[in-house]
């Protein structure tokens, strides 16, 4: 009997996770990831520029950490209240909206106590967003093909997260040259500063761009499983999340409690290397290329091959490149250590919200998603605090190490999970 190729089956299986709404949702979080990611990859060096290296090590770890937190708290109160509206596209836009209006507010920024401020109100539209959106993806595709799908959505996200700074390299060189644009002293100098103004009021261009695409061509998808008007029913449903969905989250919170900000990676070479703003972006961008190369084959190993497998095999990949971060060396070592790290990404984002949503009854994923995103922020302020911290004072060395030791107990936790035929 003659079988289909293995090439016409993964054909096959992308052209049924690309539906209009996927599509969409991709652009949208492309659109939104070019505006994010003009200023996120730079704020290490703006901040530095307003204080000193050290002092932006204790500002990154404050920021993400209070920021991924609040925004964790609101993704599990929007994805509930999605659940029961059936309304999930209004939250998704809201949250697009206030994000890109904030951020662009940073070029007016003079101290880091303000940058601080300005990321988590940013954070607040993330989590305003991102579990309403996921259930809208889940919603618009079939169990077999949903890791694939969340992993489109990521490859989109990883595109934006290229193309933004690409982008901002671009308007920073026309405003400053090449003077103090691959290298600098221990802070940035007062035309990059200005330069990188520029790049924080332009991210608004195509942040707004993102929000109008969702507004216009996203449509409500899935089973509408709420009661409009309804009473809130009892948030702890245990019988309808099952046992393992409750194993996996707790790997999920601790590995998330050693996964910190990855703008460390870029405070670890400005402080090694002294980089300039340019250079940051070319490492930022490597990273994300590799992101991009992973992301389909990583959804696709995930729904052949098992969601908690290839979860495993992604923290393992991270556990490694954390320990053998502090080893490298200069300009040589990192852009290796880079397109390793984004296979970690590949492997695990996609897979991880197709787990998620295998566990989870149709009319709870919004509720799971907010457990599930809420646990990975809970465990942010911690884990970028206490990161920031000790690279601030016991160094970072000791920083991605106790990292990559995190990472370890995680795997511990879901090894049994991945050994076993549950996915």
């Amino acid at each position: 009997m003659l079988q289909r190729p293995i090439c016409s089956d993964g054909r096959t299986a992308l052209r049924r996770a690309l539906g209009p709404n996927v599509f969409w949702l991709g652009v949208v979080s492309f659109l939104a990831d070019v505006s994010s990611e003009m200023v996120y990859p730079l704020l290490p060096v703006f901040l530095a520029g307003l204080s000193t290296v050290q002092g932006a090590a204790i500002y990154v770890g404050i920021m993400d950490g209070i920021a991924e937190t609040v925004s964790g708290l609101l993704k599990l109160a929007s994805g509930r209240l999605s659940d029961r509206t059936g309304k999930r596209k209004i939250w998704a836009f809201w949250g697009y909206t206030i994000s890109c209006v904030t951020r662009s507010i940073a070029a007016l920024a003079w101290s880091g106590w303000q940058v601080v401020g300005l990321r988590v109100i940013d954070r607040i539209g993330k989590g305003l967003r991102t579990s309403p959106r996921d259930a809208l993806l889940a919603g618009a595709v079939e169990h077999d093909v949903r890791a694939l799908a969340f992993s489109f959505h990521r490859m989109m996200d990883h595109m934006g997260a290229l193309s933004g700074p690409l982008l901002a390299l671009g308007i920073i060189y026309l405003i400053q040259g090449q003077a103090g644009l691959w290298r600098t002293g221990s802070a940035a100098s007062s035309t990059s500063m200005h330069a990188m103004r520029w790049v924080f009021g332009l991210s608004l261009i195509p942040g707004l761009l993102a929000s109008i695409a969702m507004w216009i061509k996203v449509s409500e998808s899935g089973i509408r499983t709420g009661r409009p008007g309804g009473p809130i029913h009892d948030p702890i449903q245990r019988d309808k999340l099952p046992g393992r969905f409750y194993i996996a989250l707790t790997a999920i919170g601790l590995f998330a409690l050693g996964n910190s900000s990855d703008l460390f990676i870029i405070l670890f070479a400005q402080e090694q290397m002294r980089l300039g703003p340019g250079s940051v972006v070319i490492l930022w961008c490597l990273l994300h290329l590799s992101k991009i190369l992973w992301s389909l084959p990583g959804g696709r190993l995930a729904d052949r091959f098992g969601r908690s497998r290839s979860i495993l095999i992604g923290w393992l990949i991270y556990m490694a490149v954390y320990a053998a971060i502090p080893l490298a060396m200069g300009l040589f070592g990192l852009p290796f250590l880079l397109l390793a790290y984004g296979a970690y990404y590949g492997l695990t984002e996609g897979a991880e919200r197709a787990l998620v949503a295998e566990m989870a009854p149709a009319d709870m994923r919004g509720w799971a998603y907010g457990l599930y995103h809420s646990v990975v922020a809970l465990m942010a302020l911690p884990a970028s605090l206490v990161f920031g911290l000790l690279f601030a004072k016991a160094g970072s060395t000791v920083a991605f190490l106790t990292g990559s030791a995190l990472a370890g107990c995680a795997v511990l936790i879901l090894l049994p999970m991945a050994v076993s035929r549950a996915r």
